[in-house]
């Protein structure tokens, strides 16, 4: 059995603190009471209060709440740890929101920065999405929002406080306890607060995102995601850019995230001059992989012990993702985005930079060669041990997998992998 599996299976809670928790809570529950509440209307309540101000940016952030929250109360068996997980996310999403727009009002020059040509990468997770990203982020001109950034970004650290913003002790604090509810995602994912984090954490700021789903296994609100308008996400996420960049300009900002896959028209719209590259690979260890990591990210928030479900949602969620791409990419320009595959940014990481710079009319810097030479030989290799994952933890094969896929894989001449 998959270390995942192990996780989902065995180690799914490791504090007495937590076990003692969700005892009391299942004790309520068989009385008809569910604790904390997930109603809409307290959360913004709450994070009003959080981030002391009435601002709200808008109110397109009503509809993807609700929707959430009833999805998770009727399909995500939340145990009280989990409902109260799912709250504090929401709460800090939305105060989150509300500083960066009482922020902008109080600072409305930052909405005249220009957001130009960035890099965009888009292929779905595993898929050497954050390899790249380092590699682009090592460019002098060109920057990665960081993980505390991300999960913080107001006020905007400036280039003289950004080296010891308390910020980063916080985020760290609180990787460290996730961690140690749940070691075993040490060896699934990149960890820190000071690594390039995906773009879909400003997604979150209008609830229209992949990462709230990383909580709770929601598939109605899976559906509603699929076919909704991004457009007002893509706001939140250019004035998060604006605000940051207005403290510590950049030339060109380095952005990933497999939900852009899924709307690519409204990334094009809100981005026109974005740099978009595609990264391949064989779907089956994608999709695998995908599935162990998120199954173990829910583990500690569920009753459920089953993960079958868990995995499907997320096979479906990547199946419709290179569906979607495939798609815009029949009907698209050529040379529209870049394509990538996996196995050639793993045996040559510079070089492939050098031919994607070359696809969009650029040129690798000497520095940024040498910065990236620099920062592969000493990157760190399996610090914390290898991801294992397998197929039939899920109820799958590989052959499964690679049929299911067959359409993405032949388009791209995706090898499979041994």
């Amino acid at each position: 059995m998959s270390a995942a599996a192990v996780s989902f299976h065995d180690a799914r809670l490791r504090s007495r603190a937590l076990l003692a928790l969700n005892a009391v809570g299942a004790a309520a529950r068989r009385l008809g009471v569910e604790r904390p509440r997930l109603d809409p209307g307290e959360i913004v309540a709450a994070a009003r209060r959080q981030a002391a101000t009435d601002e709200t940016g808008g109110e397109s952030f009503r509809e993807p709440l609700e929707r959430y929250l009833a999805a998770a109360e009727a399909e995500a068996e939340l145990h009280t740890f989990g409902r109260l997980a799912v709250r504090g996310m929401l709460v800090a999403s939305l105060a989150n929101r509300f500083r960066l727009h009482a922020w902008a009002r109080a600072h409305p020059e930052v909405r005249e920065e220009r957001i130009a040509a960035p890099w965009v990468i888009v292929g779905l997770p595993r898929t050497g999405t954050s390899l790249l990203s380092i590699l682009l982020g090592q460019d002098p001109l060109a920057r990665a929002p960081l993980t505390w950034e991300a999960a913080r970004p107001v006020p905007p650290p400036t280039l003289a406080d950004a080296a010891h913003d308390p910020r980063i002790a916080e985020c760290a604090r609180e990787t460290g306890q996730l961690l140690r509810l749940n070691p075993p995602l040490r060896a699934m994912h990149p960890w820190g607060p000071t690594i390039a984090q995906e773009c879909v954490a400003f997604f979150m700021l209008d609830v229209r995102t992949l990462g709230v789903e990383t909580q709770a296994c929601v598939p109605s609100y899976g559906r509603w995601l699929e076919s909704c308008d991004m457009a007002p996400a893509y706001a939140q996420h250019r004035l998060a850019l604006q605000t940051l960049q207005s403290a510590q300009p950049t030339e060109r900002w380095v952005l990933k995230s497999p939900n852009h896959l899924w709307c690519l028209e409204t990334l094009r719209a809100s981005y026109p001059d974005a740099r978009i590259v595609w990264t391949h690979r064989d779907p089956g260890p994608v999709v695998t992989s995908l599935a162990s990591l998120n199954t173990a990210m829910q583990s500690i928030f569920t009753r459920r012990s089953d993960p079958r479900s868990v995995a499907e949602e997320w096979k479906h969620k990547a199946r419709h993702a290179v569906q979607r791409g495939l798609a815009f990419d029949a009907s698209a320009d050529p040379g529209w985005c870049c394509h990538v595959s996996y196995a050639e940014l793993v045996a040559d990481p510079v070089a492939t930079v050098r031919r994607i710079y070359r696809h969009f009319g650029d040129d690798v810097g000497m520095l940024h060669a040498r910065r990236m030479q620099a920062w592969m030989r000493e990157r760190p290799q399996e610090t914390f041990g290898r991801h294992a994952y397998d197929p039939a933890d899920f109820g799958w094969s590989w052959d499964s997998l690679a049929s299911e896929f067959r359409a993405y894989r032949e388009r791209f001449s995706i090898a499979r992998e041994r």
